[in-house]
């Protein structure tokens, strides 16, 4: 109901007859929801503004499949190449994937494991938010196979290695008697570096050797090459 002229100019003075107190709990009590209203778009906005403003902007996607590196070492592998390379290390940053696990013959323990991490992995290469991979021989083997890793050929990098990529493979019409033979052909390609010899994981101390590949979709292989090229420098954590 719409107030008359009197009826407002009699709250008014009511409400400056009030002391403090019964002020704040008229207001509270009768502009509660507008201002928790307004409080809570405010806070969304503080908190975009502080997201945007803080945001950091990957140059570089890296994922650890079956390695685990210390604290020293992975602000090598990050913000030492973002420095080091000129980017800005409080805008920029190489988003690393931690505690992949890759294998095809994960026990009943690590299946679920091993399942989440490909499963991680591949969603990461689907939408081109993949570009290096360290990992171990196991998880070499696979994705070698399975035809991820980039052909590499720079004479600037460290010693290449070569693995099986599996060409076509009818496993699953033979498994299924749609073929008569099973027939699986491969090439072999050099598709990653033997890092182990290089100064910054001769320091780290791995059992086995740590390779370095290139996912082959990736959008940004000129920034993966440097990043290898950085690997395989005289840089130490």
């Amino acid at each position: 109901m719409k107030l008359t002229k009197e009826q407002k100019a009699a709250h008014r003075a009511a409400f400056r007859n009030m002391s403090p107190a019964e002020k704040l709990e008229y207001i509270w009590e009768y502009y509660k929801w507008p201002i928790l209203l307004t409080l809570l778009v405010l806070g969304i906005l503080i908190w975009s503004a502080r997201r945007e403003l803080t945001r950091k902007e990957p140059v570089l996607y890296l994922a650890l499949a079956n390695i685990t590196v210390g604290e020293d070492l992975e602000q090598t592998l990050t913000t030492g190449y973002l420095t080091a390379s000129g980017h800005n290390p409080r805008r920029q940053e190489v988003y690393v994937y931690r505690d992949l696990y890759l294998s095809d013959d994960a026990d009943v323990l690590n299946h679920e494991y091993a399942y989440a991490s490909r499963t991680k992995m591949m969603g990461a290469v689907q939408t081109q938010k993949l570009d290096v991979v360290l990992m171990n021989r196991e998880a070499y083997d696979l994705l070698s196979a399975q035809g991820y890793l980039l052909p590499l050929d720079d004479p600037a990098l460290p010693p290449l290695v070569s693995n099986e990529v599996v060409v076509s493979d009818n496993a699953i019409e033979w498994q299924l008697n749609e073929a008569a033979t099973h027939e699986r052909v491969t090439e072999t390609v050099q598709n990653a570096l033997a890092m182990s010899d290089c100064p910054l994981f001769q320091a780290a101390g791995f059992e086995g050797n740590v390779y370095a590949g290139v996912i082959a979709n990736s959008p940004r292989p000129a920034e993966a090459l440097r990043y290898l090229q950085y690997l395989s420098s005289d840089v130490r954590p």
